[in-house]
């Protein structure tokens, strides 16, 4: 499903990825896991191409999105979702509003089939009960789970994690990681996380 081969990219005269293949297979959870600073996010950028190779390529599919543009860019960055490090949400939205942004930018689904469908993705993370508040109000794993609401709204094929559990406590910490594993095993998806979280990784990783 993604694949890198012979993938280089320097940063500041250093190779951060330095010649790296490797496969993602459909279905499964694939776990990079480093300290900070050793490339992992910039790995994922990759796969989504916000970032380019210097040399190598790197395909999502049948697709070489690492030379896509335009029109069939932004048709292979539809598979995917994406769980930033931060959650990422506006902070002037409320959580079903933030959750929603997707579906209104992307689609032309009608207001009622909106939020109906927003509803039913705040229930899968556990937030059905905090829509309309504002991301201040709520906590930081409540954040992170509002931010995996809005990565799989449009059920994407692939969904992308950064540091999904970067400073929670570990009882959010787990919920977290059960959240993800679950992605998987209902909605199929193929999920990539990243990580310095090594007990972690070996919980939710199937690979």
């Amino acid at each position: 499903m993604i694949e890198f081969e012979n993938v280089t990219k320097v940063l500041g005269n250093r190779a951060v990825l330095d010649a790296i293949s490797f496969r993602i297979e459909k279905g499964e959870t694939f776990v990079i896991v480093g300290s900070s600073g050793m490339g992992k996010s910039v790995t994922l950028k990759h796969m989504v191409r916000l970032m380019r190779p210097d040399e190598g390529t790197v395909r999502v599919g049948d697709q070489v999105i690492s030379e896509a543009s335009g029109t069939r860019l932004e048709e292979i960055r539809d598979r995917f979702g994406y769980l930033f490090q931060g959650g990422a949400l506006l902070a002037w939205l409320t959580v079903t509003e933030n959750v929603a942004l997707p579906l209104r930018e992307k689609t032309r689904m009608p207001n009622e089939a909106i939020l109906e469908k927003v509803h039913k993705t705040l229930q899968l993370v556990g937030l059905d009960q905090d829509g309309e508040k504002r991301p201040s109000e709520i906590s930081g794993g409540m954040q992170k789970r509002a931010g995996l609401a809005r990565a799989i709204i449009r059920d994407p094929a692939i969904v992308l994690y950064d540091e999904p559990t970067s400073g929670l406590d570990p009882v959010t910490s787990r919920t977290i990681a059960a959240l993800i594993d679950n992605m998987r095993k209902q909605l199929g998806v193929t999920s990539v996380v990243v990580t310095h979280d090594l007990p972690r990784a070996l919980s939710i990783g199937s690979r």
